[in-house]
């Protein structure tokens, strides 16, 4: 505080603040660039703990990895959501059934196109879901270009070629129909139920769905240690890690640089693969994936509101 001082004669200047004006607070900007920091992390997590799950391919194939996915990720989301299904209406259960089928079918077709075409490739694909949403809302014509550079990408994508994995290409579209459709059910669980319940309520349900999956592996032919470790490794890495993560970077970063972000996981995908996983791509990929990711970023920058 100042000290008192005798009363001041008249002038033409204006009276000083009562308080004095502080400077910008850093703090905002500091929590921004954590977040960014942690998107970062959770797409290098998310990749590699898919990259690590196809490592337990040959013991436990696509389908025993998912469920161990599905087994950590309904302990996380159970855990945080802790869901009263007593409470539970009829109208609140049907979406949240219909997630748990999605939920769980999304993840066993992105495995299994990983396991025939590839991880980079098999997210490309999957990504298809939700950059189809965000351009069936728009009425904008750059939304158009933006479609008609994701379908160029796609085509070359998916040419015909002697090596030309159909069944592999088909669950990566598979994987994005369900994608899209999680987004949409999700908003419809969001509406109905309150807080993280209806998702952890979906989460929990999917893995009652993979549970005689796991029994079925485990009475056929005991798994390794190994594994199992990848399979779970890949549950915490792809599931746990991503969705705590994004409940952080959604409180500090702007929607549309959280998007903008999302769109960089097909590339991220196709880096881990190949450093990761060996999986080479050739130039025709590569510039097939940069569409894609070009045509939602386009989207992003440019959208209003």
């Amino acid at each position: 505080m100042r000290a008192a001082s005798a009363p001041a004669k008249p002038s033409a200047r204006p009276a000083e603040p009562a308080h004095p004006v502080t400077r910008a607070d850093p703090e905002p900007g500091r929590r921004r660039l954590i977040g960014v920091l942690t998107m970062a992390g959770s797409g290098l997590s998310n990749q590699t703990g898919a990259a690590i799950g196809s490592l337990a391919f040959p013991v436990l194939g696509p389908a025993g990895v998912v469920a161990a996915r599905q087994y950590v990720a309904a302990v996380v989301l159970l855990a945080v959501g802790r869901p009263q299904l007593r409470s539970f209406t009829w109208r609140q259960w049907q979406p949240v059934l219909a997630l748990a089928v999605v939920f769980g079918t999304m993840n066993l077709s992105l495995y299994s196109a990983i396991d025939r075409i590839g991880l980079g490739l098999a997210v490309t694909l999957e990504f298809l879901g939700p950059l189809t949403i965000a351009l069936a809302a728009a009425r904008r014509r750059v939304d158009a270009c933006c479609a008609v550079i994701a379908a160029a990408g796609v085509v070359v994508l998916m040419r015909p070629q002697p090596s030309t994995d159909y069944l592999g290409m088909g669950l990566g579209l598979l994987a994005a129909v369900c994608w899209a459709s999680y987004i949409l059910l999700n908003r419809t669980v969001g509406q109905r139920v309150p807080g993280a319940q209806g998702s952890a309520a979906a989460a929990g349900l999917s893995a009652l769905m993979f549970l005689p999956v796991g029994v079925v592996l485990v009475l056929r032919q005991p798994p390794t240690a190994e594994a199992v470790g990848c399979a779970v490794a890949a549950g915490v890495l792809s599931s746990a890690v991503p969705y705590l993560a994004d409940l952080f970077t959604l409180r500090t970063v702007p929607a549309q640089a959280f998007g903008l972000f999302m769109s960089v996981n097909p590339v991220l995908a196709a880096l881990v693969g190949w450093i990761g996983l060996g999986q080479n791509l050739g130039r025709t990929e590569w510039a097939s994936i940069g569409a894609i990711v070009l045509a939602n970023s386009l989207s992003i920058l440019v959208r209003r509101g």
